[in-house]
């Protein structure tokens, strides 16, 4: 009778049993008489077990000197053994080698950074990438459960549209035909139509800005989750939001237990993230962040000192989240610092009704949101403000012009997000193929 063939996770159910495994070598090693592989799959790891009594001498003499990365099938007897990755391990009699792996370039040996992604193909399969993108996965279904479970609709966003969304400076443009057209910054515009279709709307995909940044908490390619609804306001942008970030936060704790074990995350940190979330207006942030202490921090980090009315840069929001155990919500920029759609503060006009959540422990903003302008002349006037081609945005008043009603939403960078969970510092370990401006290789 044949073994059956079984991912590495279900061998615990199996004890006792004959099976067969197909995998790819991690290392071998030799103990007198008794031989060793440590094997790997897309579900998990185990140790493969001989001895000279148990295999013949030529398959004794391939477990020992067998290549890391070789793409092997082994069958063998699924052992108990609370030592052993899983708490089996798999007692084995016979080695098939599906794909010989002679001079693979990524050995147990550290490598730089810059050798890695060049080798982000092969990369991909150890450990820690792996643990990531798994955690990765997790995060991108549980958004999507989320969003299901609550009545949004996907929608797909195009990713070559004739406008931008906020500023022209940060673009990628391409020939379309004869004309201009630019990868996506994000799906909203065209969210916002279809959330008068379907009041409850969502995109999830890439989006595309050509800044020059090089810093950690940037790429030139990343995913957004993008959630836009009607007949809302800013507290229950705020309290969606704060609802995503919890769920998230608890199916990765809850599913992916495992993979953040491998990478070591405290997950003490992860687990007060809990409703409510603290909030403050911009003002108060100002008023912190001007403070002498703040002043002190931001110079010990070379950062440049912040002015009311500016904009949060990376070592504000990190001054800001690192006295909270959970995401910070701020809310009511200056209307001049932020896009042209943000629906003015009925209050205060100098304020936009929008609101960024900053992740704790240095993370920054994962969340940037707000409510939209309802009003046609009112989006006309401030199209015309920011220089942006009013032909170019003619549908986009049309929303208004046609049964507007109040609506916003937010955006969530899929990135940020995953990059705290697991306690990463770089976005460019977070995505399988990391685009920067010096990256676009493999």
């Amino acid at each position: 009778m044949t073994a059956p063939v079984l991912p590495i996770r279900a061998l615990a159910g199996h004890v006792g049993a004959e099976v067969t495994v197909r995998g790819w070598v991690v290392r071998s090693r030799r103990k007198g008489k008794i031989a060793f592989l440590v094997l790997r799959d897309g579900s998990g790891l185990c140790q493969a077990v001989a001895s000279v009594r148990d295999v013949d001498e030529a398959t004794f003499a391939l477990m020992d000197g067998i290549d890391q990365e070789t793409a092997v099938e082994v069958t063998g007897t699924v052992r108990a053994d609370p030592r052993a990755p899983g708490g089996v391990e798999l007692g084995l009699r016979r080695l098939v080698v599906a794909g010989p792996s002679g001079g693979y370039p990524i050995t147990p040996k550290e490598h730089g950074i810059e050798f890695l992604l060049d080798h982000r193909h092969l990369h991909l399969r150890h450990r820690r990438p792996w643990a990531i993108l798994r955690i990765r996965h997790e995060v991108e279904q549980a958004c999507r459960d989320f969003m299901y479970e609550r009545d949004f609709v996907l929608i797909d966003s195009p990713i070559l549209t004739p406008a931008a969304c906020e500023g022209t400076s940060t673009l990628f443009e391409t020939d379309y035909f004869g004309s201009p057209a630019y990868l996506s910054q994000s799906g909203q515009l065209y969210l916002e139509p279809a959330a008068m279709a379907h009041d409850r709307v969502y995109c999830f995909g890439p989006t595309f800005r050509a800044e020059k940044s090089k810093t950690r908490r940037h790429l030139t390619e990343f995913w957004m989750l993008e959630p836009e609804l009607t007949w809302t306001d800013l507290d229950g942008l705020m309290a969606l939001a704060e609802e995503l970030v919890s769920y998230v936060v608890a199916r990765v704790l809850d599913r992916r237990a495992e993979e953040l074990a491998v990478l070591e995350r405290d997950t003490a940190r992860l687990e007060a993230v809990c409703p409510p979330f603290p909030r403050m207006s911009y003002d108060e942030a100002a008023r912190i962040l001007t403070a002498p202490e703040s002043v002190a921090k931001a110079k010990a980090q070379n950062a440049p000192p912040f002015r009311p009315g500016d904009d949060l840069g990376a070592a504000d929001e990190t001054i800001l989240g690192e006295a909270h155990d959970r995401p910070l919500m701020i809310h009511r920029y200056p209307a001049d610092v932020k896009a042209f759609y943000m629906e003015p503060d009925p209050d205060d006009p100098t304020r936009a009704l929008c609101v960024d959540v900053i992740a704790p422990e240095g993370y920054g903003e994962i969340i940037g949101g707000s409510m939209r302008i309802h009003d046609a002349d009112l989006l006309a006037r401030r199209i015309r403000e920011h220089g942006l081609p009013e032909d170019a945005f003619r549908w986009y008043l049309d929303i208004r012009r046609w049964g507007g009603v109040p609506h916003g939403g937010f955006g969530m960078g899929l990135e940020r997000v995953v990059a705290w969970i697991c306690g990463v510092h770089h976005l460019r370990e977070v995505i399988p193929y990391p685009r920067t401006i010096q990256r676009i290789y493999p």
